[in-house]
This record gives C-alpha cells, structure tokens and sequence, in this order.
C-alpha cells in the first residue's frame, strides 16, 4: 500500500501515470495534480467529452488511445489505476512486474488524509448533492477542505483536490468497486470520521446480483466508521433504518429527514421557526440532502445561521436536476437519474414545483442495472408522476455490456405504464418534443447517466425557442 511511500512523497514532485486517464473522476484526478506540480501521464482506450477537452486543455491528453506498455518504466514513481481498467490490461500487468507502486484513485484520495478528519456521504441517491452542500458551505465560511465529488460544481476547478494544510477531507463514497486489483467497494476505503447514509435501493447489479447482498456494503460501511465516531442517517427509508438497528458499531448515530419547505410562486423556500430561505434547488428529495448537509456542517462547528443562508446561494451540482434552457412558458431539465429510485424522486420533484406544467419525462436505458433483463422490472411505476413516460432504448447498449436485448413490450411490462412510449432513435426525440413548440407550460425531463446516443440538446433549444442557461 502507499503509506510509506504517501509519507515521503506527497509535497515531492512524482512521475504519476494514470492507467484510464479519461474516466470522470481520474481525468480531474490528472489535472489536480499536474497543477502541484508532478508530472503526470495516462493512457484509456476512449476518451468522450468533456474529460478530452479538459485533458487537452491541460496538455494532458495521451497522444494516441489505447494502452502501449512501453510506455511503463522504471522512471514512474505511482500508477494510479481507474476503475474501468480490467486486470490483464498491459500497462498494469508491466508495472507489477516492474514493482512500481500501483492504487485506486480511493487508495491514494485517502492517503492524503490520514491526519485529517474524513467525512464521507454514501448512500444510492444524493450523495452528490449532499457532498456538494457541504464543499459549498465550507467554502463560503473559507475553510480549506480536501474533497472528492462525482459531479463538477460551480467555484471548484476539479472535482477532487486536496492541500497540505488542510484539516478536513470531505469525499462523497460510491459503492462501487475500487480498481480490478482492489476489488472493495470505494466507500469501504474511506474510514471515516463522519458518515452519512442517506438510502438504500438497489443499485449496481452487475457487482451485487441481489438486494441483500447491496445493502450488506452499507452495513460493513458502518463497521468501517472510526470508533467513537457519527452516523447521520435519512430516519425514514426502512433500509437504512435496519442496519443502524442491527450495528454493533460503538458509534453516535444521528438522525435526519426531510427538511420543512414551502413552495411559492414556482420558488421553493427552506422554513425555521423563525424564517423562511429561499432556495435555488427544489424537490422533496433536495430537502432530505440539505437535512443531511445540516448536520453534517453543525459537527463541522458551522452555526445554524450561516448554514441557511449559505445553503440558500447554493445552486446544485452539474446535471443534478439542471436547468439547461427556458422560456416563460416552458423548461428543459437534465438529470443524472438512472436507478429506480431517482428516477422516481426527480420526476416527482418537477411535477411538485410546476403541478400545472404538462411534464414529459424521456429516460436512457444505459446502465447495466437498466440494461439487465432481470433488473428492469425494478422500474415498476417509477415514472408514474410523469404525463409522458418516455424510454430512450438502443439495442446497441447491451453489446457494449454484453447483455442480452429485450423487446420493446418487456420495457412497457417492466414500467408497468400503458402510456408508456418507447423510442428508440435519436431524432425521434427531438420530434417529439417539437409537437409541443406550440403549447404552453411545458416541462421537458432528459434523465440519464448516457448521452442520449450523442443528442444534440441545442436543437431542442432552438426549436422550442428556449433560452440557454449559462454558467455565471
């Protein structure tokens, strides 16, 4: 492991190569730490937008794609090994017979921060949202902080980063497994000081085949809580409430849920007993995440008051419930959703704020969990609020994962929706949606983990007459 080599090298300047360079969080990865200083190389077999621009930018991007062992010598201080590379990959296999060090991206995250109190939010939805508050907070009341988040966030350049004289480490942990020669999953790696769950449903099915076997990581994620330390945990999802019921863990468990709120003139406000916050997020589901970041940010020594009116300017991470375009009468939201249960919680949360708007939810089978003929079923009603239930499918996805396809009648049986409407090219999309360029109080939900098969959005923009929203 690194702790040695951790301790003698961190604030020295290291040749690090990064084996899948252009993966979401590894490409970020390769920035932060080419701007301390070390020198960084990397290799992938593909490279998508945005992490190739970025990489570019940063003069970073591998000269050709694909993995050329040649490459790997004696001169590489670290390899840093992303989660998609498999372990017969030929950069890995030359560096472990060179003998050079080789971690996950968690491994060496959590190596910087072994004298720092780590806080690490979990859970199948909302971690991000959660993670993002609190770096929000922190920042406003100017506290350094070392951090890990799956989702870019306005006034972070990267999303992860860490400093020598920090004193906190905030990381948001993703079940899913670490590298293909550290097969725990990430939030297992953490050890943390504070841990937040936040719910349980199952997710990743093609690493926990059953529900038990899921939410058994969220209970030995309780295990790996320091001793003496805190869970805060979402009191009203029955999952969660099992294990902490169950944990032998001597540690201080603290409860939450949904946070008091209001809704007004298509505004959304968070309510005290004596105020009320008006806020640039929505949703039932955002006011749990903000109860989570609450206490959180109170065991961080943040007052209630600076909380609220921090929490108030925060304006979400990217592609978390986004607003991407608008008009008087109409909006286009992207959304990360891809499991069941966010799914059910974004659709539910736009049909709350707009309750007159006529709601079209368009939805990317992409994942494996939604790519997986005996998971698919899991989806039963989750799109219900929705006016028009869409499904974005291509048959082309199960190949990439080497699934079996499955008709367009088992994804209307699996839904349980007779409304329900499958599509499955591109630009039936955008016809779609453009029947409604004369209808007023309109709003339009993309949801995926995907790209909609590379859908160019500014055409629906264009189409519909939206305004884009642009980044401040």
């Amino acid at each position: 492991m690194l702790e040695e080599q951790t301790e003698h090298h961190l604030y020295n300047t290291m040749h690090i190569h990064l084996i899948s360079i252009g993966g979401a969080i590894m490409h970020n990865l390769a920035i932060c730490l080419a701007k301390k200083g070390h020198k960084i190389t990397g290799s992938d077999d593909e490279i998508f937008e945005p992490s190739l621009s970025r990489l570019k930018k940063h003069n970073l991007l591998p000269n050709y794609i694909g993995y050329n062992p040649d490459i790997i010598n004696k001169s590489i201080d670290l390899v840093i090994l992303g989660m998609h590379a498999k372990n017969d990959n030929p950069e890995l296999q030359k560096a472990l017979s060179l003998k050079i060090p080789v971690v996950s991206f968690p491994e060496f995250i959590v190596q910087q921060s072994l004298n720092k109190k780590r806080i690490v939010i979990s859970g199948s939805h909302g971690k991000t949202t959660i993670t993002s508050m609190v770096m929000h907070v922190l920042k406003k009341e100017r506290i350094k902080f070392d951090y890990l988040v799956g989702a870019e966030l306005e006034g972070f350049d990267t999303t992860v980063d860490f400093f020598e004289d920090s004193q906190i480490a905030i990381y948001e942990g993703d079940e899913y497994l670490a590298s293909a020669i550290d097969t725990r999953p990430k939030f297992h790696i953490y050890k943390p000081h504070i841990g937040v769950i936040n719910g349980i449903s199952w997710d990743h099915a093609n690493v926990f085949p059953d529900f038990n076997i899921y939410k058994k990581q969220f209970a030995d994620f309780l295990d790996n809580i320091i001793d003496n330390g805190y869970v805060i945990y979402n009191e009203n999802d029955n999952n969660v409430k099992e294990i902490i019921n169950k944990t032998s863990k001597n540690i201080i468990k603290i409860p939450y849920k949904e946070h008091p709120h209001k809704y007004f003139d298509k505004k959304c406000y968070l309510t005290t007993k004596n105020d009320k916050y008006p806020l640039n997020i929505f949703g039932s589901h955002n006011m749990i995440n903000i109860s989570a970041a609450f206490e959180v940010c109170k065991l961080l020594g943040i007052s209630e008051e600076s909380f609220y009116n921090h929490i108030s300017t925060f304006k979400g991470a990217q592609k978390r419930l986004q607003l991407v375009a608008t008009s008087k009468t109409k909006n286009l939201f992207f959304d990360f959703a891809h499991s069941p249960s966010k799914l059910k919680a974004t659709i539910k949360a736009v049909k709350e704020l707009y309750p007159d708007y006529i709601l079209i939810a368009i939805f990317e089978l992409y994942t494996y969990s939604s790519l997986n003929k005996d998971f698919l079923p899991e989806y039963n009603n989750s799109m219900q609020d929705a006016d028009f239930p869409i499904i974005f499918y291509l048959s082309k996805n199960h190949l990439k994962k080497n699934l079996e396809p499955f008709s367009i009648d088992f994804i209307k049986q699996s839904f349980n929706d007779t409304r329900l409407k499958v599509i499955t090219d591109k630009e039936e999309i955008i016809n779609f949606i453009k029947s409604f360029k004369n209808k007023n109080k309109i709003n339009m939900l993309l949801m995926s983990s995907g790209n909609f098969d590379k859908l160019d959005i500014n055409k629906i923009i264009t189409e519909l007459e939206l305004n884009k929203i642009t980044k401040n």
